[in-house]
């Protein structure tokens, strides 16, 4: 927990002084002053609104007990085990099945589901899935994950800004420059949810996801039909849910163009064989 703490600040420290060093290089003084309130407000936006800006890239809403009263126990039964506060539930309207976890900490944190999910899996698998998610809640991995996803964002967002912005079709002018930022800081976006996120989080949150429910077995069944359905139904690969996708259960693109760069999921082949070690289950 500690160590997801620190990686967060040295990630928005390591942003903030490029963003800085960027303000000398091009304006002096004067730029140094405006990139330090620029890195202020890049942080601060990382931090309080990454949830926000996961939830809006998936085009989720709050639900209801009434709504979702099966999810909503499943939520109630595993938080009150685990002696912790209940998440906020949201659902995504898409069809693919999917589940990710947002927030800085356990009493700001939000646990989202794609309506795809509910369809597809039973209650058993759907608490496996809860249970992963909840782990990831617990272990603090939301935090660093939810930064790092902001941050790509608006570091994305940042290089389209430039490509628009730069127009024009000259070698040498401001379309060249346009599409050479986007062309650069895709990669550093990439790379910075690459470094601040590690493959084994998944692993981690399996094992602690199914010891809290008890059924590894139900979790790798969930994973099973996740990644099947995540490849019949792949999501649009834009910027937004692509800076976002590290925080779902699993990947849901196809694998191909931008998408492969920001890959942070094991295979779900090795997670399941893990799950089922688990279980004593021997092949």
């Amino acid at each position: 927990m500690h160590h997801n703490g620190l990686r967060t600040a040295v990630l928005l420290g390591a942003l903030s002084a490029v963003i800085i060093a960027a303000g000398a290089w091009f304006g002096g003084g004067a730029g140094v002053q405006i990139a330090v309130l620029i890195a202020l407000a890049v942080s601060a936006v990382a931090y309080f609104f990454s949830d926000r800006m996961a939830l809006s890239a998936m085009r989720a809403r709050p639900v209801s007990e009434v709504e979702q009263p099966v999810l909503y126990r499943i939520v109630r039964e595993l938080s009150t085990e685990a002696r912790q506060p209940m998440p906020r539930l949201y659902v995504s309207p898409t069809m693919q099945p999917n589940a990710f976890a947002t927030g800085r900490n356990p009493r700001n944190a939000v646990v989202c589901v794609t309506y795809g999910i509910t369809r597809l899996l039973d209650e058993r698998e759907l608490r496996g899935v809860v249970g992963h998610e909840l782990s990831h809640v617990y272990n603090r991995d939301i935090l660093i994950s939810s930064v790092a996803g902001a941050l790509a964002t608006m570091i994305t967002y940042l290089g389209y800004a430039g490509l628009i912005l730069g127009g024009g079709e000259d070698d040498e002018g401001p379309g060249f420059i346009g599409a050479l930022l986007m062309l650069v800081l895709g990669p550093v976006a990439a790379g910075m949810i690459q470094m601040a996120i590690s493959r084994s989080r998944e692993y981690q949150a399996d094992e602690s996801g199914a010891r809290l429910t008890g059924d590894p077995l139900a979790l790798a069944s969930a994973l099973r039909k996740i990644e099947m359905g995540a490849r019949q139904l792949p999501l649009p690969e834009n910027g937004r849910i692509v800076s976002a996708s590290h925080l779902m259960i699993a990947n849901p693109f196809r694998g191909t163009g931008i998408s492969r760069i920001f890959s942070t999921h094991p295979p779900t082949a090795e997670r399941v064989a893990r799950l089922e070690r688990m279980a004593g289950y021997r092949r």
